[in-house]
């Protein structure tokens, strides 16, 4: 509907709102400037031609009530944690406490530059060296690098190190063995890195069994990458014993840490033989993450690793806390200046408060969380792996395959009942996989309603299929064409005529 057909109301007061480049009028402006106090050059007699943009076609020429109007409107399109359940498994999207917003907010934080000279950064710098010292104690290692900007970065980072170990004993090696049901970016760090991956199946239990390690391992070998917990919600319970395998050959092992949720202040990785692990700060230690950041992945290292760290490094002298870019075996920069500071400053407000008591529970409840969830729902959907998980929970759609419905519809179809869907056809290995992570933030109240949300799809599958294929029926907009979107997308808008 377009023109003056067009109604501004679609259900009440949700509002249908057109894109910015369709409203306004020419001559509409959105700002209202005082008279220029000083003499008036063009930019032509200040800036080389060749760098001077020209007019762009086609801006909306619009006031600056129509633009607030228009932001805050699709802003309520949103979906966020704030406003409910987002069970979105391998990404714990967590509530995150607005004291540690509070605190990231404190003049002292948000408006220090990152080129003041140490002397004048004192207690950013304590910050930063005292976070290093509590990640290095959950992770059960010895030091840590927060520059890492994401997990998959992290990665990159570690694999680096490993690279760069490797490398100065003479034997750079060529090989790195990643179970399947490692997360994806895995295979990537590694071959960035120039690694070949040597990919191994899970066992049947759905965890990484000690003879495929065995039977992989070579001089060749220059490390594993293990997810633990895996990306089926399942502890690695073989690490200690594949360390030790990896580790006789010379190899080096990294876990990836995006799923410390489950076990921070339960137990440790270094404990297992873990050499480098890097530490989703975004997803388990209070960073609002989603639209593309900001995050963090500290990488937390034994200490035969620590001289490879990138520079600078946060240390403890005499007289204070300084930077430190004197090491000749470091692998160099991952990024500018020292660390995403606001997201350290955070993870560092979160773990005071809760302390070590407080990040056991939360790891405790988060597991417990998911259990209920599995427990409810297997007599609905088919279980894989039916056995204690930890943090996330995959079922697959292999029940409601019988009628013809998808995981893809009832990921639909829960929208309508008020749920953002889980995590959809992930990890590759369950085919339809529907994966649940609860994390700790959610209420039982909350739980059991999601629960009779997915039992009322699984009974309209039997009963009402086609209803759920033609889902989701109540948001503003319906089932979308997504091959087409995918396949043809649209990304740059075009003006009429």
């Amino acid at each position: 509907m377009s023109g003056p057909e067009r109604t501004v109301g679609t259900q009440g007061l949700v509002f249908e709102e057109p894109l910015i480049f369709e409203q306004g009028s020419p001559g509409r402006v959105g700002f209202s400037l005082p008279p220029c106090d000083v003499p008036q050059k063009k930019a032509e007699t200040l800036i080389p031609p060749h760098l001077l943009r020209g007019e762009i076609p086609g801006l909306p020429e619009v006031s600056e009530g129509e633009v607030v109007r228009h932001y805050t409107r699709i802003s309520q399109w949103n979906f966020g944690i704030d406003l409910g359940f987002y069970p979105l498994g391998s990404c714990t999207m967590k509530y995150n406490p607005r004291v540690n917003e509070d605190v990231a907010r404190l003049p002292g934080f948000a408006k220090a530059h990152p080129y003041l000279p140490d002397e004048l950064a004192q207690g950013a710098l304590q910050l930063l060296w005292e976070l290093e010292q509590y990640l290095a104690e959950v992770s059960g290692l010895d030091r840590v690098s927060l520059h890492p900007s994401a997990g998959a970065h992290g990665e990159l980072t570690g694999v680096m190190m490993i690279r760069a170990y490797h490398q100065s004993k003479g034997d750079p090696r060529r090989k790195i063995i990643i179970p399947e049901s490692a997360h994806g970016t895995n295979p990537a760090s590694s071959a960035l890195c120039g690694y070949q991956v040597v990919p191994i199946k899970s066992g049947p239990l759905g965890v990484v069994e000690p003879q495929a390690v065995a039977e992989a391992m070579d001089d060749e070998v220059a490390a594993i990458m293990l997810t633990n917990p895996n990306t089926l919600g399942l502890f690695e319970e073989h690490i200690a014993e594949i360390a030790e395998i990896v580790h006789r050959k010379g190899g080096q092992v990294y876990c990836d840490g995006a799923n410390l949720n489950a076990i921070m202040g339960v137990t440790r990785p270094g404990d297992w033989g873990v050499d480098v692990i890097h530490v989703n700060l975004h997803k388990t230690f209070s960073q609002p993450h989603g639209g593309g950041g900001p995050g963090a992945g500290p990488v937390a290292v034994r200490k035969h690793l620590a001289p490879f760290m990138p520079v600078p490094t946060v240390e403890k002298t005499q007289t204070g806390f300084a930077l430190d870019s004197d090491r000749p075996q470091s692998i160099g920069r991952v990024r500018s200046f020292a660390a995403s500071f606001g997201v350290m400053v955070r993870s560092y407000a979160y773990i005071r408060s809760l302390g070590p008591d407080g990040l056991k529970l939360a790891s405790e409840t988060a597991v417990l969380n998911a259990n209920y969830i599995m427990n409810r729902l297997k007599a609905d959907y088919h279980l894989p792996y039916d056995r204690v998980c930890k943090h996330e929970c995959v079922f697959s759609d292999a029940e409601q395959l019988k009628n013809d419905v998808k995981t893809l519809d009832i990921a639909k179809r829960l929208m309508d009942y008020g749920f953002h869907p889980p995590t959809i056809y992930f990890p590759l290995i369950v085919p339809g996989a529907l994966m649940i992570e609860p994390t700790e933030t959610e209420s039982k109240e909350t739980l059991d309603q999601f629960i009779a949300a997915m039992k009322a799809i699984a009974r309209e599958a039997k009963e009402q299929p086609d209803l759920v294929r033609a889902a989701p029926h109540k948001p503003r907009v319906g089932r979308m064409d997504e091959t087409r979107a995918a396949r043809q997308p649209v990304l740059r808008w075009k003006p009429k005529g």
